[in-house]
């Protein structure tokens, strides 16, 4: 069922698109955001993913991990890092807002393949146009790898508002097709596949998974300070700081600042630009580059809080969610498609062949672990790091199956192998 929106007034009592009291279909509950401040909803960080064949002088910057180098005209600092990244080394200028992660682990160094991420900072994104910003990640991109080609995009878009607090309920009104939900509070974490739970403080609540569509919901202002940047982030409240035309200074330094946060990974920009149209021109819309995909970002806004919908009760959205979907933009210096583009997502099945193929992999890939007598924790991390996991998911998913009964399937075929065929299989 379509859940609905409350009907929303001005202060004089009239209907409004823009009014800030809500009025709840069916029993007239009213709800008052007439104090709620939106600051500001920006792009917090950007991954251009590009393909090519590193140059051989690039992997040379890596023989002394932890030093400085110089490269491209501008000095960097080198390293390892985890295999969790996908990727094997980086060169990182926290002055330039630039991570240069180098060396897909799954691809060889002397083939053409995805060697290439660089991640944006909010400091970098916002100090530049898409258009100038893009001419720089080409310009380290081309440094790094010969045969360049721009690969895809990822984003994460961020609101920033104040006068509203999650409640304490928020798991149980969060209805979404995630299957994660994960609440942060303190130093302590907890993730379920199936179920949801807030406990502690609940600062923090992310539902979804990292490799699709994610919400994050936190305290920015305790979380820019335990970061050192609450100063940085002032700055940019104090400048743009709202959407209200007649209030456009309404950041209140003595009040803490919540953040709402959509992550998309680049499969998910992926299937947007494989369903999506341009209505005007019946073509497929651009999202291999940030550049390109900028001005999509207002649909990708209200696309994922259609995804997740904060319900005040069944078939009714809560007021706050009505009003960050259709009153906020995202800062950028462009012209936003949201009006002249058909927004849909494209899925590859997992049926019939590709459905019989991650069977038979799934059966291969245990029989192999069981043999190495690898154990279901490790075996499930270390699929899920693969890259046709998406894949694998989604076949499970149609069978209406979640990440912990994936886990749970696994762990059985390991034990049914070790009783079987004994610990030397």
């Amino acid at each position: 069922m379509k859940a609905k929106d409350q009907i929303r007034l001005n202060l004089d009592g009239f209907e409004s698109p823009t009014g800030r009291l809500f009025v709840e279909r069916g029993n007239a509950k009213i709800t008052d955001l007439s104090k709620v401040r939106l600051l500001r909803c920006g792009v917090d960080t950007v991954r251009q993913l590009y393909r090519g064949m590193i140059r051989p002088e690039v992997m040379a910057l890596f023989e002394t991990p932890g030093v400085m180098v110089d490269f491209a005209g501008q000095r960097w600092h080198s390293g390892r890092v985890g295999r969790d990244s996908g990727y094997q080394y980086k060169l990182q200028n926290a002055d330039l807002g630039l991570i240069l992660l180098i060396k897909n682990f799954n691809a060889k160094l002397d083939n053409i393949g995805p060697h290439l991420k660089i991640e944006v900072s909010p400091h970098a994104i916002d100090a530049l146009s898409p258009e100038r910003l893009q001419e720089h990640l080409d310009h380290y991109a081309d440094a790094v790898l010969s045969h360049l080609e721009i690969n895809q995009c990822a984003v994460h878009l961020a609101l920033d508002l104040q006068g509203w607090t999650p409640p304490a309920d928020l798991v149980a009104r969060m209805h979404c097709k995630a299957r994660t939900h994960r609440d942060i509070s303190g130093i302590s974490e907890v993730s379920w596949a199936t179920k949801s739970s807030v406990y502690g403080r609940g600062e923090t609540s992310m539902f979804g998974s990292a490799g699709g569509v994610q919400l994050a919901i936190y305290n920015k202002t305790e979380q820019a300070r335990a970061t050192d940047k609450l100063d940085y982030w002032e700055s940019v409240w104090k400048r743009r700081d709202s959407f209200d035309a007649d209030d456009p200074n309404n950041y209140d330094p003595e009040q803490d600042v919540w953040r709402v946060e959509l992550r998309y990974h680049h499969s998910i920009i992926q299937q947007f630009a494989s369903g999506s149209i341009d209505v005007r021109t019946g073509e497929a819309i651009d999202t291999r580059s940030f550049a390109a995909f900028s001005g999509h970002l207002d649909g990708l806004w209200r696309y994922g809080l259609g995804q997740f919908k904060l319900l005040a009760r069944p078939g009714h959205f809560e007021a706050i969610w009505t009003l960050i979907r259709d009153d906020v933009r995202v800062d950028l210096p462009v012209d936003s498609l949201l009006d002249q583009t058909e927004y849909k997502r494209y899925y590859k099945t997992s049926r019939g062949f590709s459905g019989k193929n991650v069977e038979l992999f799934l059966g291969n890939f245990v029989s192999l672990l069981a043999r190495e007598q690898v154990g279901a924790k490790k075996a499930f991390s270390t699929l899920k790091q693969w890259d046709c996991w998406p894949v694998i998911r989604d076949h499970y998913a149609a069978k209406e199956k979640t990440e912990r009964d994936i886990y749970r399937h696994i762990k059985d075929l390991l034990e049914e192998r070790q009783v079987r065929w004994g610990r030397a299989v």
